[in-house]
């Protein structure tokens, strides 16, 4: 049976950094086929090289069995080949038809094309009404407008970027029932996702990635997901350890907190537990964060912290006190792109590690700490002078999480903790969240990870439209009652639910 892709030694190369190194492999026609790597292992170079974004500076594609060397991501969907990107590319203002014709090169009219996405939708199992706005639909319904416009094309190759990390678990079944349905009539499918076990469960053969090659190709479900997390770091991967923690007093009540985008918001937290809080993308989760840390103002008594009341302080007179915050948007909200990584310790650090005295920045002191947190937090980069925006997605999210670690908070509020991060890397983070737990401080986790929460939480809430619901157990919690928490099911209603 023909290939329906094949790479065979493709290279590229930035400044100082060889990306992709001589990476050989092919994709069947009806198979889903994993690409797994740590955070910077050349994936995103891969994948933009398939589609058009980027030229291979060698080797050769083919695709159909003809050469496939795209000038740009429009010969790429000529030739047959679609993607879906982990951040979806819609108007919010605009319907899903209007999204839906801005992706085509020749869009029908809209009459014609109304139908014929209300056709392809119903037909694999993705129901949308054309007439809607994005701004009215769900991070699933998002999605499956991305999925209904690349089928539209009627793809030969399609590529998925860490499609479930905004779905709720009955969206990502959904989700992979299609991507069946779609194998089934041929369509060779690129999966590239950090879940591991979701890999083992949906995927036919995996290629493996370890800094630019290809280190293997296997079958992921002959292999544990240790297994497979080791072959992508190169070595065995560490236990997370939950031993050793016995939650302590309250140290942080919020009672009635409503702000822009949430709701009578209540809950408690104790010393030396890890509260954790899921959601769908868009329920919530930043202005949570943003509300906690101070940067949005919040009625008297809404934030009390050890018999404190927060309320009226901004971001930093919280930090001096113990409350500190790493946001999900790592490039730009939690760190300055074009400031060093010595630079950046000042934005949360200056006053609580005394990297700022009388007004003046202790240089020195910053990059000593700069320092500290990249060895404690194996952060890959050439040092504490390199600017933020050099380093690769996962490695910045180690840092930026590492530098409010070490700032020894009394309560840490942490929104997509490991975002873009690879498994190793995902490890070593949940494991600095138990161990600050562990010392006695109170974690918040905010995450679209359900696996990441159950492994995390000791109690765990879901924010649906800026509610929060009643926190539970997290111990004996189902996915199915989790799932329902998260579109909508509130407090007790969930209760009744068989695990």
């Amino acid at each position: 049976m023909t290939d329906v892709f094949q790479a065979e030694g493709l290279g590229k190369t930035y400044p100082g950094v060889r990306a992709n190194d001589a990476v050989s492999f092919a994709v069947g026609p009806g198979e889903i086929h994993a690409l797994l790597g740590e955070n910077g292992a050349g994936k995103s170079t891969l994948v933009k090289m398939i589609y058009g974004l980027v030229r291979p500076d060698d080797g050769a594609m083919t695709l159909l069995g003809a050469p496939h060397a795209p000038a740009d991501p429009r010969a790429a969907r000529a030739a047959g080949v679609a993607m879906v990107f982990q951040h979806f590319s819609l108007f919010d203002a605009l319907t899903v038809a209007e999204n839906v014709a801005l992706g085509m090169e020749n869009p029908p009219p809209r009459t014609d094309l109304a139908r014929r996405i209300a056709e392809v939708s119903q037909a694999y199992g993705l129901p949308l009404n054309p007439a809607r706005r994005i701004a009215s639909l769900s991070a699933g319904e998002r999605q499956r407008v991305e999925i209904i416009r690349c089928l539209l094309q009627d793809p030969r190759l399609l590529i998925m970027d860490e499609p479930t990390s905004v779905l709720t678990p009955q969206e990502a079944e959904i989700l992979f029932a299609t991507l069946r349905q779609l194998a089934a009539q041929g369509t060779a499918i690129l999966y590239i996702s950090h879940k591991l076990d979701e890999i083992r469960t949906h995927c036919d053969r995996a290629t493996i990635l370890r800094h630019g090659k290809v280190v293997g190709t296997v079958d992921p479900r002959a292999h544990s997901a240790r297994e497979l997390a080791a072959m992508m770091v190169g070595a065995e991967m560490r236990v997370v350890d939950r031993s050793g923690r016995v939650p302590g007093a309250e140290i942080l009540a919020v009672s009635g907190l409503s702000a822009a985008g949430l709701r009578g918001v209540s809950l408690t937290l104790r010393a030396g537990e890890i509260l954790g809080i899921g959601g769908v993308a868009g329920n919530g989760q930043e202005a949570l964060l943003a509300a906690l840390s101070g940067e949005e103002p919040t009625a008297p008594g809404t934030v009390v912290m050890d018999g404190t009341d927060l309320s009226a302080m901004g971001p930093e007179a919280r930090r001096r006190l113990g409350l500190l915050a790493a946001p999900e948007d790592r490039l730009g909200h939690a760190a300055v792109p074009e400031f060093s990584l010595a630079e950046n310790t000042l934005l949360t650090a200056g006053a609580r590690q005394g990297l700022v005295r009388h007004g003046l920045v202790d240089h020195g002191a910053a990059r000593r700490f700069a320092e500290a947190v990249i060895r404690a937090f194996d952060v890959r980069t050439p040092g504490p002078g390199t600017a933020a925006g050099a380093l690769s997605g996962g490695n910045l999210q180690k840092f930026v999480i590492g530098r409010e670690v070490l700032g020894k908070p009394r309560v840490l509020v942490v929104n997509q903790p490991t975002w873009g991060v690879d498994a190793g890397a995902a490890a070593q983070v949940r494991q600095a969240l138990l161990d600050l737990a562990g010392n006695e401080a109170g974690v918040i986790v905010i995450s679209q990870d359900l696996d990441e929460l159950l492994e995390l939480s000791d109690r765990f809430c879901a924010l649906n439209e800026g509610r929060l619901s009643a926190p539970r157990p997290t111990e004996g919690l189902s996915l199915e009652e989790i799932g329902l928490m998260l579109g909508g099911a509130h407090g007790m209603e969930v209760a009744h639910v068989p695990a």
